[in-house]
């Protein structure tokens, strides 16, 4: 059994992998300042909710942009004694061509290398977290850049915190872009802009691939992943051709089992 990791920001989430399978995932806070020992705890209490022991996992994979968490989970790896495959600009079996490698997320790349093994390149992911990137592959399957915006949320507590009198409000489209209050007029700003901006951002990196590939834009895919790929208004974005929102768990599991294992994985696609 694999156990596949993805430490962010603000969450870390981890996946169980079963001959392949992706089993079950869970989900929990990230606090960037827990030790080793509070880590093997988080990681052991939610392998509990599904009945689960440490002891049944028998290697482990992980990318994370915490770096205090990467060091932490090593030292459970090596007390545990199970073998660790950390995603890197050196593990990741992709061609990365950007000027520094070295500083590109460890999700990033893992997200590029499930798209390409699982829905084929050039493509685009499109991963709503904390911050919003678009990731992408080019036609030979190497990573080529890509670009990062504030998330969603994290736009609304801007304005939340550092206004007087916006409050927090509910992430809903709006019948109209005119708000006739301050919430429908907020909610124009944030929802319905940020589609825009998602959209457009989406549109002009698909011209570049495809031009690179001498291709149609169309034949560029466009994957969605992260926490907020699901929310409704994501369904109002043109010319997406899959919502994955474990895409980096299974990319993990890809990087596993080409990194550790020396074969592809075949992974179903659901």
């Amino acid at each position: 059994m694999l156990l596949a990791v993805d430490i962010g920001n603000t969450n870390v989430t981890i996946g169980l992998f079963r001959n392949g399978a992706l089993s079950v995932t869970r989900r929990a806070a990230t606090s960037a300042g827990a030790t080793a020992d509070e880590l093997e705890m988080l990681l052991d209490g939610l392998l509990r909710l599904d009945d689960v022991a440490f002891a049944d996992v028998g290697s482990i994979a992980c990318a994370s942009v915490v770096p205090a968490l990467t060091a932490s989970l090593e030292q459970v790896a090596e007390r545990r004694e199970r073998p660790l495959v950390i995603a890197s600009a050196g593990t990741v079996p992709i061609p990365i061509r950007v000027d520094r490698p070295d500083q590109v997320g460890a999700d990033r790349l893992v997200n590029a290398l499930a798209a390409q093994r699982l829905y084929g390149s050039p493509a685009v992911v499109v991963d709503f977290g904390t911050a919003t990137t678009l990731d992408c592959v080019a036609a030979d399957g190497a990573y080529v850049g890509g670009a990062i915006a504030p998330g969603l949320e994290l736009g609304l507590e801007a304005l939340a915190a550092r206004t007087a009198k916006l409050p927090r409000i509910e992430l809903r489209t709006p019948d109209r872009a005119i708000g006739r209050d301050t919430v429908s007029a907020m909610q124009a700003g944030t929802v319905l802009g940020y589609q825009a901006l998602a959209g457009g951002l989406l549109a002009r990196v698909r011209s570049e691939l495809a031009q690179a590939a001498g291709i149609a834009p169309g034949e560029v895919r466009a994957i969605l992943t992260g926490g907020l790929s699901l929310a409704p208004w994501v369904r109002a974005l043109e010319g997406i051709d899959a919502v994955d929102p474990d895409i980096t768990l299974k990319g993990l599991a890809i990087l596993h089992a080409e990194v550790a294992g020396g074969r592809p994985l075949r992974m179903e696609l659901t």
